[in-house]
């Protein structure tokens, strides 16, 4: 199984959050939370999370364990 890396800054993921499968270092979730909304980190952060994991939710479909699909 290949091993899972930042979805921000593509880095070795041994720890941090998984969020619908694609994951966040401990590094970069730290950076997220003390970010102010209002700097360039934090659009770029967005902006990396939303091409990463937004794709992969359909748009309008209830998102839960049962819909999946494999």
């Amino acid at each position: 199984m290949k091993k899972q890396s930042c979805i921000i800054c593509g880095k070795s993921l041994n720890n941090g959050i998984m969020i619908y499968g694609r994951g966040i270092c401990k590094c970069c979730e730290e950076r997220l939370v003390s970010l102010d909304d209002t700097t360039d980190f934090y659009n770029y952060y967005m902006e990396r999370i939303r091409k990463a994991i937004v794709q992969d939710i359909i748009r309008g479909e209830e998102i839960s364990c049962r819909s999946y699909r494999f």
